[in-house]
This record gives C-alpha cells, structure tokens and sequence, in this order.
C-alpha cells in the first residue's frame, strides 16, 4: 500500500532531524579542532598509574599526562574531560575509532604495532623498565628470578618484555589488570617481583621506602606519545605536537616534569 505524501515528507524530515542531532554531538574548538563532546576536550587514559595518572587524597586525578593534556585544552580553549577506561581499549585503538574520547594519556608507548592503529604524537617522554622487589629480597636480575613469579601488567611493554626473557631465565610471569593490583599482589607476597615503567617503581618506593626497592633497570628505549584516532584527526595531532614543542621551549615542560618525576628531563628520576 502507497503511504499518502504527507506522511513519507513528516518521515524524511524525522530522519533528517535524528541525523542532525547525531552530528551535533561533538563540537569544534577555538582552533578549527573537531572534538567528540563540545567545549571539552575528551582525554581516555587507566587510573592509577603514578605519576602519570591517578586520583590524589581528594579524589581528584593528577598527574603529569593530566597537566600536559591541559596545556593542550587551554590551547583548544576547551576543558578537559577525563574517561577512565581499561588499557587494552586504548593501545588497540578502539576506544578512539568508537569516539569514547578525542585522545589517548595512559604513559603509553610508541610501537609498531599501535603505530598501525592509531596516530601518535612526537614522543614527549623516555621510558625504560624496572624491577621492583620487596626490601631485603636477592633478586636483582631476571635471571636470579629462575623457579620465582614475575608480576606484570596486562597489556603492557613490561608484560611484553618479561613473557620475552620468561624461558630463557626461567620465571613464570604472573598477568595483573591494572598497576594497583600489580603492586599489591608483590606486597601480599603473591609474586617474587615486579616489572613496569621506571617512573611507576621509582614513585611507589618513595611511598613505601622501607618495604620495597628498584634492583634493576632494562634500557629498553621506549618513548611514550599520546594518540589520536588513526587518520581521523590531523588538526588535533598537530595542536598536541605545537603544545609539546611550546612546552619544550617555554620551560613548562621542565617545571611539569620537575614536579611529578623529579629532577631534569634526561636526569636520573
């Protein structure tokens, strides 16, 4: 049966009407950036992962991605909005081809395989990896940890690098979901130690001076960088990269990492 013109015109215009209304879900900055949500610019990262990113004593989340990324806000003039997400959804680029957020801080590395995935940023920090280990324990190699248990973080380059050299030395690797569960689980005697990012290691034991110590450090040559939807978004990835070099220049960049690693960029942490 034909449906009479009225009713196919009121249906065209209610299509219409539901595709506008898709569109004007996101916005577009000062600086001619398309972001997801208007007036904000949507940052997905995984809490907690001290200094880069976690929620302090108020519950607010701090950190050195966190006031990196506000540079980049202030810039776009917009505020910054932070997801809490798992990491898988991040370093496989789906968090970002599903518009979840504009860009991806999670101290993430740069490899070849997120890099077919995802779009990065120029590197803006140099990251190796360390063993942490109870205070007073012998371990201070991969190899000494021959018939122990390795705890690592899912999804990780630490996970990558320990699954790696786990037969040649002998470990079995132990997966955690986050760096909180990691830590806990090598405090609760569940694992003989612990790899992840330097920064991360260095930071709990200035916590924990007492009950834990970094006996080892892997020059692995990482470089973290923020992300951005593969090929989607070329004028939000130039703006990250003017503020990264800006901060570089300006001094701010000094003053950010000062404040959250300590000493200067390509000191000792």
């Amino acid at each position: 049966m034909r449906r009479p013109a009225f009713v196919v015109l009121i249906a065209v215009a209610l299509v219409l009407a539901g595709t506008s209304c898709a569109k004007s879900k996101g916005g577009t900055s000062a600086a001619g950036v398309h972001l997801v949500k208007a007036g904000a610019l949507t940052v997905c990262t995984h809490l907690p992962y001290e200094p880069f990113q976690y929620k302090d004593d108020a519950g607010k989340i701090v950190g050195f991605d966190i006031d990196l990324m506000d540079l980049v806000a202030k810039k776009l003039k917009v505020r910054q909005s932070i997801v809490d997400t798992p990491f898988e959804g991040i370093k496989s680029g789906q968090d970002l081809n599903s518009g979840m957020c504009d860009v991806a801080a999670a101290g993430m590395t740069i490899n070849p395989e997120r890099q077919k995935v995802m779009d990065f940023s120029s590197p803006y920090f140099d990251a190796n990896q360390a063993l942490l280990v109870r205070s007073g324990s012998h371990y201070g190699s991969l190899e000494s940890l021959r018939g122990k248990k390795l705890g690592t973080q899912a999804a990780t380059t630490g996970e990558e690098y320990a699954n790696a050299h786990a037969k040649a030395a002998g470990y079995t690797t132990v997966s955690y979901k986050d760096l909180a569960a990691l830590q806990q689980a090598l405090a609760t005697r569940q694992v003989d130690a612990a790899i992840d990012d330097l920064p991360v290691m260095t930071t709990y034991v200035k916590h924990h001076p007492t009950g834990f110590t970094v006996s080892a450090q892997f020059s692995t040559g990482e470089q973290y960088g923020y992300s951005v939807k593969k090929g989607g978004n070329p004028k939000l990835l130039a703006t990250i990269n003017q503020v990264l070099a800006a901060a570089h220049k300006d001094g701010s960049y000094e003053k950010i990492y000062a404040r959250w690693i300590g000493g200067k960029p390509g000191g000792a942490s």
